[in-house]
């Protein structure tokens, strides 16, 4: 499979969730699908110990069981299980997506992520920022402008050298396109960057570049082959 068909298949923040990748046509059919957001509560999963779960399944065990977990209540990210290692696992919602995403309203949208402590540092406060807006009703274009205006005077960090995140769970929706959970992969955040750099999106490269410009951000995506519960992946050859 081509690193094109690969990255239109994915969300981004990163959901994991987490791409500004142009979508000309599908932007259209968003138009119709997913014009604005939906009630807060059809982004919202009814039970507590059910969003814990699943945010725990982005990383392996070993990792996940000491994480700090947020879930999402009508007010923002709540803290659901204090840490011991550094790590925060939680679950994106569709707003954390690149802005021509079709996807960005879509409330069935489920990114697990588990962000290692430069990643908890310096992008997770850019999605607790966004969710807290969108929550106060802002729209996209408002929100957008928000987060890039915080960036520019420093009130949100640049990502922070060797900040990443575990997006291996099965239990994802990562949009209507992948369907599912897409690709078990890891995902490391750098301040906008050229790909070259990394090899990414070069043939036979691993390595997938999303460039969100207007955060000032390029996330690299690396599929991986299991899933965090230990399973074999399909290869990006046949998803």
């Amino acid at each position: 499979m081509s690193p094109k068909r690969i990255r239109s298949s994915a969300l981004s923040i990163a959901v994991v969730l987490l791409s500004a990748v142009p979508w000309p046509a599908k932007a259209q059919d968003a138009k119709t699908a997913y014009p604005a957001m939906a009630p807060l509560e059809q982004y919202l999963i009814p039970d507590r110990n059910d969003e814990i779960k699943m945010a725990r399944s982005a990383a392996p065990d070993s990792i996940s069981s000491d994480a700090e977990v947020l879930v999402l209540g009508k007010h923002g990210y709540e803290t659901a299980v204090q840490g011991k290692n550094g790590f925060v696992c939680l679950v994106e919602r569709s707003w954390t997506a690149g802005i021509n995403e079709p996807d960005f309203w879509n409330p069935k949208l489920r990114g697990p992520l588990c962000l290692n402590a430069p990643a908890v540092r310096s992008y997770l406060p850019r999605t607790i920022k966004k969710t807290e807006l969108v929550i106060a009703g802002r729209t996209k274009a408002q929100m957008f402008e928000a987060i890039a205006a915080a960036i520019d005077k420093k009130e949100l960090p640049a990502p922070e050298p060797g900040a990443m995140s575990y997006m291996l769970s099965k239990q994802g929706y990562l949009g209507d396109q992948a369907g599912g959970p897409w690709l078990p992969h890891l995902m490391f955040f750098t301040s906008e960057t050229d790909p070259k750099g990394w090899g990414a999106d070069l043939p036979g490269s691993p390595i997938i570049a999303l460039k969100n410009p207007e955060e000032r951000l390029t996330t690299f995506l690396v599929p991986v082959r299991r899933w965090s519960d230990g399973t074999a992946a399909p290869s990006t050859g046949t998803h």
